[in-house]
Formats: C-alpha cells, structure tokens, sequence
C-alpha cells in the first residue's frame, strides 16, 4: 500500500540540511569529484561566496531557512579555512568563488519478498501408504509489497573563477533527503570537510 502523503508535514521536515547532513553511522556520503585538470590550484589562496549561491531546484523545492543557509555556509568556510584557504565578505578579491545548490527529484521504492505460511500435505512413502507430514516444497506463498516515495537531493559544489565565469572543481553528493535534519553544526562540519576532502586536487605526475 501507498504510504500516505501529507503535504504539509512532507514540506516542513524534508529540508536542505538533511541531504548536507545525511550522515549514517559510516558518516557522510562520500562525493564525487571533477575538476579541470590544467587549472593551477596552487595559485588559489583567497575564497569568497558566490553572490547567487544556495538555489533549491527540482520536483520538490524545498523553503531553506536562514538558520540552514548560515550553518551551511560556516560549514563550507571552516572546511575551506581548516586546509589553508582564507575566506574574504568581498568577492572581487576571491581567486575562486564558492556556490552551492541543491536538485530535489520524487522517487519511488518498490520492494517485494515472498512469505512462506506452513501446510501440510500428504506423503505416499514405500513402508506407509501415506503419511502426513510438512513440506517446504509445498509451502503456500503470498508476495508483500511495499511502496513509498522519497525525495532524493543532489547537492553540488562549484568553485568558479571569477575571470573565466565557469567552475574549475565541482563535488556532487547525493542522498535521500532524512525527515529529521541535524541541528548540530558539528554534524554540518563533519559533512563539509567529506566535500573538500580532496580539495585541492593533487597536481598531475608529469607525463
């Protein structure tokens, strides 16, 4: 059966914060990272927000309050800052700009498993013209089914320079939006430094 869908309830509790946040017991998911590869990273050393960061898009946009906007934004800062980077207010000094935002899609799980229920059955043996015993092979079985929607986030990470107007580094994430997102900034902090784990990209062995 269809999980019941409440509109409002849905709206409230699947927030931006728990794609960012969407830390299990292994921790955050792990990005999937491209960069170009003739760009000189060695020569970044200041980072600024790029002035359009932070759209929600997609089947499902999400309202992103101004209380997950700043903790993802400190987030991304401390986790830049933490590997040498200095993050200046004025994007004219930035050699890199840093935006961010999120797709949203509806998807559907669909699972199903057979349920075996005990019978029993009649057996014609060689020393007893019939026995009655319980019989694995003759088991009646009936299929469950279960179905529920999801929301699942992709949420993307551009360093752009400034003077191409293109990304040079993008990582990409994705992962079922939870109901209940974290209101801990450690949580968001954890899940930052999983985005810039390779960042910057080690320089290319010379060929």
């Amino acid at each position: 059966m269809r999980t019941p869908h409440h509109p409002i309830l849905q709206y409230i509790t699947l927030v931006i914060a728990a794609l960012f946040l969407s830390a299990c017991a292994s921790g955050p998911p792990k990005p999937v990272v491209d960069y170009k590869q003739d760009y000189d990273f060695s020569a970044v050393q200041q980072i600024g927000f790029y002035s359009d960061s932070g759209e929600v898009v997609g089947d499902n946009p999400l309202l992103v309050s101004d209380m997950q906007r700043e903790r993802i934004r400190e987030a991304l800062r401390q986790a830049l800052e933490g590997r040498g980077f200095e993050m200046v207010e004025d994007a004219a000094d930035a050699d890199l700009l840093l935006s961010w935002h999120l797709l949203t899609e509806q998807k559907t799980d669909v699972r199903t498993w057979n349920t075996p229920s005990f019978g029993y059955g009649i057996y014609y043996g060689r020393y007893n013209r019939y026995a009655g015993y319980s019989c694995w092979g003759c088991l009646h079985r009936h299929t469950e089914v279960t179905v529920y929607d999801y929301t699942q986030g992709t949420f993307i990470v551009d360093l752009i320079d400034p003077d191409m107007g293109k990304s040079v580094w993008r990582a990409v994430t994705k992962s079922r939006l939870k109901r209940m997102p974290s209101e801990n900034q450690r949580d968001y902090d954890e899940a930052a430094d999983a985005i810039f784990a390779s960042f910057p990209p080690s320089p290319r062995a010379a060929e």
